[in-house]
């Protein structure tokens, strides 16, 4: 398979391929701009099968057609948080051996001063204003930066887009996504494009997504929800990306009635700032029927306060870095149970192909209700962690990734996170999960949002 058709599986040419604020960008037109730009890569900037190139952007319409050109040319992407300082940055362009970054001008200082004897070669740069008819308010304040040493991303666009897309081997990696480093340093999960084709898929099929449907940029897409569940999925299923640079409440309200977004999935705080908008009673989201939430625990609470007012019900997913997104998902229509004991909704059942089972810590099977570590296996699991052969090994057994997470099935093989192993509190030698009271917080009218530490 080579990269051409990797990007655009489902995907035709005719019609628009972004919708950025408000201005629909054709298929066609990004499509010529990604080949454009693997033409660039291959022959001005030397990019070669195999070599990492780091995508420090927003969600704007240059991330996937860089993604593309990447893939194109059978590079390899390691996707960059934009808040990331200088040595976080420095750690990942390290560590991933990239030898071209692509940025916003705007985060070009940041850059050079991490850049200093890592393999970086060479930086192109582009701006959130570029590609727009008209800047909309919500980038008011925003301007062009200088960026001495480094390329135009519009000059490398601009020019011929010859030369054929490399052959793509489905077990390769396609990317190289950094883990928060939660529970130490940053490590680079190798994401292969069969992982991110079947994921794609996968969403694809839960949503029966297709003509007609909008794709709503929720997640950055700089993490993996947003790399998978929304541009991925949106080139799968051939439905339009709706990007606006950053997350904004007020903003993707506006343009979800703008452009009758159907479908999106981000983590609960999103749906939660957008109840909080005072414009949420104004706004006609009648045509976002197909949502879901995950990255972060989903209270029974928000779900029933996002249904009253939208009518739509939001339907609980979960999965890790590891397993390029969702491992799990509530089926589309059907209503998460909720856990007794716990009062805990449910994130589902396994995808197509996948398993998950819940092994105690004497190494044993669970019985149905009984916690313990959540281990998954399926397509879409990693093959291990980027030249990091010691954590692969602690991590990844006969193709099962141990995901650190404790949870329990039930007898209907429905899956209810519990927690993290590492954040169990001892109270007086008893054990606490910062979930379970966060559940009771949540619960309370006056209590937009909770978090529970030791």
């Amino acid at each position: 398979m080579n990269g051409d058709e990797l990007f655009g599986r489902g995907a035709g040419a005719e019609g628009p391929a972004f919708l950025y604020f408000e201005t629909a960008i054709a298929a066609a037109e990004a499509a010529a701009q990604a080949r454009s730009l693997a033409a660039a890569l291959r022959g001005e900037l030397g990019l070669r099968a195999g070599d990492r190139v780091a995508l420090m952007l927003q969600n704007v319409p240059q991330f996937p057609i860089a993604l593309h050109a990447v893939w194109r040319c059978g590079g390899v992407v390691t996707p960059v948080n934009p808040m990331n300082r200088e040595r976080e940055l420095r750690h990942q362009l390290l560590d991933s051996g990239a030898r071209i970054v692509v940025c916003l001008e705007s985060l070009f200082p940041v850059l050079a001063a991490a850049r200093e004897g890592t393999p970086v070669e060479h930086v192109v740069t582009t701006s959130e204003l570029e590609l727009l008819e008209e800047a909309p308010p919500a980038l008011a304040g925003h301007q062009r930066h200088q960026c001495p040493g480094a390329i135009p991303l519009a000059d490398l666009t601009a020019g011929p887009g010859g030369g054929r897309a490399a052959e793509i081997e489905l077990d390769s990696p396609a990317l190289i996504t950094y883990t928060s480093g939660t529970t130490g340093v940053p490590k680079g999960a190798i994401n292969t494009h069969r992982a991110i084709i079947h994921n794609a898929e996968a969403m694809t099929a839960w949503g029966s997504l297709g003509r007609g449907d909008v794709t709503v940029a929720m997640a950055p897409l700089f993490h993996i929800t947003g790399l998978v569940c929304h541009l991925a999925t949106a080139r799968a299923s051939g439905t339009p990306l709706l990007l606006l640079h950053r997350f904004d409440a007020g903003e993707i309200l506006r343009l979800i009635e703008r452009w009758r977004g159907t479908y999106s999935i981000g983590p609960l705080t999103a749906y939660v700032a957008m109840l909080e908008h005072p414009q949420i009673g104004e706004r006609d989201l009648s045509s976002l029927t197909k949502a879901a939430s995950g990255g972060a625990p989903v209270y029974a609470g928000a779900v029933e306060r996002w249904q009253r007012t939208t009518g739509t019900y939001l339907h609980n997913t979960y999965g890790l870095t590891e397993t390029a997104a969702p491992s799990h998902l509530v089926p589309f229509g059907a209503r998460a149970p909720v856990d007794q004991a716990t009062g805990a909704l449910s994130v589902g059942r396994p995808i197509a192909d996948t398993e998950s089972r819940i092994v105690r810590e004497d190494g044993a099977e669970a019985a149905p209700g009984e916690e313990g570590e959540i281990l998954t296996r399926g397509p879409a699991v990693t093959p291990g962690y980027w030249r990091r052969p010691e954590e692969t090994a602690a991590a990844l057994a006969d193709g099962w990734l141990r995901t650190g997470d404790v949870g329990k099935h039930d007898e209907g093989g429905w899956l209810y996170l519990v927690d993290r192993i590492k954040d169990m509190i001892n109270v007086s030698g008893f054990k606490v999960w910062p979930r379970e009271v966060e559940d009771a917080l949540f619960r309370h009218p006056a209590v937009a949002d909770a978090a529970v530490v030791g």
